[in-house]
């Protein structure tokens, strides 16, 4: 009974959500059924977990699970996911509840779900998916996550117990994943022309098996690429599903002979291709072309890159995860690949969501910031009420001149947006933690409509 009582309130609220706001509480009738009855999502009928995906790890999971539902929906196939990015239990609670009966049947293919790599297990002591898809594990808010060897760890019984599990060969630690389980699929990427290095002076890892020193050959994206362990001899997978022929000028590439357009052309989107192509075909078992048909009209929801038009600024908006050195480097490699003339602004902010909150900046110190300050900026801005002084002195340590900085104590949008309108150059690129990105993108869009 409890179950159904917890199963009718959450149609309650989500009742009321559409009534009041669509636009709010995108897991709220999850949270609260939760409360009622804790092991909801394991009652559900009709839910088949050898056609239930988990998508897990620290950097790509909403695109990539956007990806996935999208290939399969275009190929004819009724998906229930999670799209909103609420990947804690609430939110797998909030996307059955949407899609089920009033007495709790599911009707679905498949289901595909992005989960929070912390809490991996807890979601699958209730709903065993078969299919496990590792990202990456990476270095990310150390507050709540401790380090990425601590998350392995986490995740490694799941790994161990899942019928088939879909690895990215060229991440050390998700690759590793691959000695659990022998029922593995890889992926990856070749090297292309955005590659690159990093010198002696920044920090690499330790291998997850031994825990000696791995090198890398070159970086496809910051912590993924040719690897090797100088110790026990780990090194990159030879990749099942391999992203190759890499064109960013013509916005293709091939997997197994079949060509593919890029939706978005930025690096480290490849791996979050290559991962769902791999879904598609092992799971789905959807032809090759079908699945690159799909490709032609994907739009990512949610996702961490857009153009703005503001006041004839053209505004690159990249949003970073909290403390997320591979995610910065990545916005950074993108910036560094524009010669013509620009204004780079960086929104760092400080951790709100666990007590204590807390603010630093040691994560600006594993990236290489030379790629940007070689690439003709005309002017920087530092914001944020907390750290701006901060990220100033990383941007000093980087050669970048003093009156060159422009500081502000603040996270107004208005006053941010003022200095982007007297900015020296058009071209804007803007770098925020990805709570910032809503409030700054209304900001935007009233402005426009004055």
């Amino acid at each position: 009974m409890k179950f159904y009582l917890a199963l009718w309130l959450g149609k309650i609220i989500n009742l009321l959500i559409r009534m009041i706001d669509k636009s709010r509480g995108s897991n709220l009738s999850g949270e609260k059924a939760i409360v009622v009855d804790p092991q909801m999502i394991k009652k559900f009928k009709g839910v088949d977990c050898s056609r239930m995906l988990f998508i897990t790890g620290t950097n790509g999971k909403s695109t990539t699970n956007n990806l996935v539902y999208h290939i399969f929906r275009e190929n004819g196939y009724d998906v229930v996911s999670n799209l909103e990015g609420a990947n804690l239990m609430a939110g797998i609670a909030t996307a059955l509840i949407k899609r089920s009966s009033i007495f709790g049947r599911i009707k679905g293919d498949f289901f595909i779900f992005e989960v929070d790599e912390r809490y991996l297990a807890s979601v699958y002591a209730l709903l065993p998916a078969e299919n496990i898809l590792v990202t990456n594990l990476q270095k990310d808010q150390v507050h709540r996550n401790g380090d990425p060897d601590f998350i392995y760890r986490k995740i490694s019984p799941v790994v161990e117990k899942a019928a088939r599990v879909f690895l990215n060969g060229d991440e050390p630690r998700s690759f590793a994943l691959s000695s659990l389980n022998p029922s593995y699929v890889t992926y990856g990427v070749e090297k292309h022309s955005e590659a690159f290095m990093k010198d002696g002076t920044f920090p690499t890892m330790a291998c997850p098996v031994c825990h000696g020193r791995i090198e890398f050959d070159y970086y496809n994206n910051d912590g993924m690429g040719g690897f090797r362990c100088l110790s026990c001899g780990l090194r990159q997978g030879d990749a099942r599903y391999r992203a190759e022929d890499i064109s960013f000028a013509d916005k293709t590439f091939t997997v197994d002979g079949t060509e593919f357009n890029m939706p978005y052309d930025i690096p480290y989107m490849l791996y979050n291709y290559a991962a769902a192509i791999a879904v598609a075909r092992e799971m789905g078992g959807i032809p090759m072309d079908s699945v690159a048909g799909a490709f032609k009209n994907f739009k990512n929801v949610g996702g961490r890159y857009e153009v703005l038009e503001f006041e004839g600024k053209t505004i690159k908006y990249m949003r970073i995860k909290q403390e997320n050195p591979e995610t910065l480097q990545t916005s950074l490699n993108i910036i560094a690949q524009d010669k013509t003339p620009k204004t780079v602004c960086l929104g760092m902010g400080h951790i709100p969501d666990v007590i204590p909150s807390y603010t630093n900046t040691f994560y600006t110190f594993d990236c290489d910031f030379s790629g940007v300050t070689e690439s003709n900026v005309e002017d920087y801005m530092s914001f944020t009420e907390y750290v701006c002084y901060d990220v100033a002195e990383r941007l000093i340590y980087a050669g970048v001149p003093r009156e060159k900085i422009k500081i502000m104590n603040t996270e107004d949008g208005d006053v941010i947006f003022d200095a982007v309108r007297n900015a020296k150059t058009d071209n804007i690129y803007l770098i925020t933690w990805i709570h910032t990105f809503h409030d700054l993108q209304k900001k935007v869009n009233l402005k426009e409509k004055e």
